[in-house]
């Protein structure tokens, strides 16, 4: 029983991960950037929503679509103030930049809202669980694995049957061909970026929700660890993102519970080195190929 109980644990935390990892694939795969701003993007979705609950009253429906709606357009004005002049750039410039974007957004908080950690509101998440059998299984829990399903399934169905989907994949596989095409790049990339950044709203308020400490670096390891997950299953690939985020959730559910709790983390980093090393596109990942 205690082995389901962390085994569920281990689901639930993975799908957050996958969730977030999703925002980092799609950003990767279709305009090949690594957004290391988009844990902060977590963080302040959280705190819209805390916001919303706490001070201004709303119902938890209207707190989500509001974080929903800021972080899409906090997400639209990095990539245009930030990432768009730098597309032609080096990879290590945009690299720095993600980084000094990562800071500014936590930094901002930081003057907003203090250092000092808020309780993310338990009524949220209706704390009521599901017995079955001797096993609790939380409404939160639950929550969080069908969010995670229904984002994985509305995401492939998206890319792959509208127009809009369709579009994001021609600009993946082709920048250049695409703009040939009439694809206009740089709207595709924003509406990438705006989807990217409304799911770390999602994230986020389910990470507070499981986890209810919410301060400025919330969003800071959730967000490295997602990105592993991410490299782990693929990144650039929707069910990659998927696969690794819920991997990587039971291994360091388990690591942590069986192994070490001080080495939990550890445990995650060595199992994706692991993985790299026999297949270095991740899991689902398809290797790629230069022209020369």
């Amino acid at each position: 029983m205690i082995f389901l109980d962390h085994l569920i644990n281990g689901l639930s935390l993975g799908s957050i991960y996958a969730i977030i990892a999703l925002g980092y694939t799609m950003v990767y795969g279709i305009a090949k950037m690594l957004n290391f701003a988009h844990g902060d993007v977590i963080m302040v979705g959280a705190y819209i929503a805390f916001c919303g609950l706490q001070y201004w009253g709303f119902p938890p429906v209207l707190a989500i679509l509001v974080a929903m709606v800021a972080c899409t357009i906090l997400g639209i004005t990095i990539e245009g103030l930030a990432y768009r002049p730098l597309r032609q750039a080096a990879s290590l410039a945009v690299l720095i930049t993600a980084i000094g974007v990562s800071y500014l957004l936590q930094n901002i908080a930081l003057m907003i809202w203090g250092a000092n950690p808020k309780s993310f509101p338990t009524t949220f998440i209706n704390g009521s669980s599901i017995r079955l059998g001797q096993l609790n299984i939380s409404t939160a829990t639950i929550i969080t694995i069908l969010a995670n399903v229904v984002i994985m399934v509305g995401l492939t169905l998206f890319t792959s049957k509208t127009k809009l989907g369709k579009a994001m994949r021609c600009v993946s596989e082709d920048r250049g061909a695409a703009e040939l095409m009439g694809i206009n790049v740089n709207r595709t990339i924003s509406l990438t970026f705006a989807i990217g950044s409304a799911l770390a709203a999602i994230a986020g308020i389910l990470l507070c929700s499981s986890y209810p400490i919410l301060q400025p670096t919330t969003g800071s390891m959730p967000g490295i660890k997602a990105f592993t997950a991410a490299v782990f299953g693929g990144i650039g690939s929707i069910p990659g993102a998927m696969l690794g985020g819920i991997l990587l959730g039971v291994i360091e559910i388990f690591g942590k519970a069986y192994i070490s709790t001080e080495l939990g983390d550890a445990i995650v980093f060595a199992v994706l080195i692991i993985v790299l090393l026999v297949k270095p596109a991740g899991l689902l990942g398809k290797p790629m190929r230069e022209k020369v």
